[in-house]
């Protein structure tokens, strides 16, 4: 639980919208564009929605089935995945062992709803016990709002997301090296096997990776093939319409987009709209650097009053082109710092903002530690004022000799008297 509290506090604080996009005239019904690398959202367009994933729905397989297969594993088909299959498939035999690795690559690549049948029942033994995990670990990504019933997006009323969603798992999913080798692909061979005698050839319905098949953006023909393009995942179903889930790097941006119950090949363009509104109206830049000398901050109990206060870490964010010199910052130091400090220790934190929006934050720590100052005694308190003691000390001893000199001058004059 305190973990799962955790990850949410977390994509609060590290996901922020900066969208400063007027409409982009979209087909599709919902969709959002994100920097992959800091999770601020650039553009969205109804992006809570619920809506039906299709095969987008195999972004989740995929990610539990790296993090919990082996890809050196042999899976055996039994008559429950075949007779379960329905739509697109690599026509797996009851009987038949393939690798582990080559289910993999059909569902992310062929997008077979067979495979993704047989990866959940070789982990979990059951499809329901693999459903649950795939509902469990979107939680604990953030996708508070889906709802999986199996684990290749055939239509069921009950198996929803939304762009949002789908947007926190390919980020999850694309920082992943072995997820982002196969989806970066749009073919793949299968060997043989005990069931097969020829070749599985596989192709990719991610038509942004290899097509030069034409569309209009903006007035613009332009081939499918997106420059770029890195991933990651096509969904079609009646119900769902077309989906697509898109990852993009140019230069030292990453930017995925996501469009929701599109309209046939609209559903690139859409892509196509999201990405190009990225990568030419944004920038990757640093706002923070670490280390950076922030402001000497007041420490009380300590052997030294004053800290200096630095950056702790790097903060790199996207902004609009040419608006460096518009951010504010805002720093926040702690109430009532008292020593001991130990170096690295947060004293503060410093935030960004560009026009009120919040880019994003990095915490201020301490260069040094700070030993606290243990009070002294009574005792100590007064021979540490030793001066003091010496002049009170010389005082009396005056005052004395003052005393002796007048009671001997009393005694003398009552010598004369008699």
């Amino acid at each position: 639980m305190k973990k799962f509290i955790l990850i949410i506090l977390l994509l609060f604080l590290t996901t922020y919208n900066i969208s400063f996009a007027e409409n982009l005239n979209l087909s599709g019904e919902s969709a959002i564009l994100m920097d992959l690398d800091t999770g601020q959202i650039l553009f969205e367009k109804n992006p809570h929605i619920k809506l039906h994933p299709a095969s987008t729905t195999k972004i989740m397989t995929g990610i539990l089935a790296i993090e919990l297969g082996n890809m050196d594993d042999i899976a055996t088909i039994d008559d429950e995945i075949v007779w379960l299959t329905d739509g697109s498939h690599i026509a797996l035999e009851p009987g038949e062992r393939l690798k582990f690795e080559d289910l993999l690559n059909a569902l992310l690549i062929e997008s077979a709803n067979d495979a993704a049948l047989a990866i959940a029942k070789h982990i979990s033994g059951s499809i329901d016990g693999f459903v649950k995990l795939m509902n469990d670990k979107a939680k604990e990504i953030g996708a508070l709002d889906t709802n999986f019933v199996n684990p290749n997006g055939l239509t069921d009323e009950n198996h929803l997301t939304t762009a949002y969603d789908l947007s926190l798992m390919a980020k999850y999913a694309m920082r992943n090296p072995k997820f982002r080798q196969i989806v970066c692909n749009y073919t793949y061979q299968i060997p043989e096997t005990n069931k097969k005698t020829e070749i599985r050839y596989l192709k990719s319905a991610n038509k942004l990776l290899y097509s030069n098949q034409k569309i209009n953006v903006d007035g613009k023909v332009v081939p499918i093939k997106y420059e770029g393009i890195n991933g990651i995942k096509t969904g079609y179903t009646v119900a769902a319409q077309n989906c697509l889930v898109a990852s993009a790097q140019r230069g030292n941006q990453n930017l995925i987009a996501v469009v929701l119950k599109a309209n046939g090949r609209e559903v690139y363009t859409d892509i196509h709209k999201l990405l190009d509104y990225g990568f030419n109206n944004y920038e990757k830049t640093n706002i923070a650097i670490k280390d950076q000398f922030i402001d000497n901050i007041k420490i009380t109990s300590g052997t030294s009053s004053l800290v200096a206060g630095i950056v702790k870490d790097n903060l790199s964010v996207s902004i609009p082109k040419g608006s460096i010199d518009k951010i504010d910052r805002k720093i926040s130091i702690n109430d009532n710092i008292e020593a001991p400090i130990e170096k690295g220790q947060t004293l503060g934190v410093v935030k960004y903002y560009l026009h009120d929006q919040l880019l994003g934050q990095s915490d201020i720590v301490s260069t040094l530690d700070v030993e606290r100052v243990t009070p002294m005694s009574i005792t100590q308190k007064l021979f540490s004022k030793w001066y003091v003691l010496l002049i009170g000390f010389l005082i009396i001893i005056r005052i004395i000799i003052f005393l002796r000199s007048k009671q001997k001058r009393r005694r003398r004059r009552s010598l004369y008297r008699i």
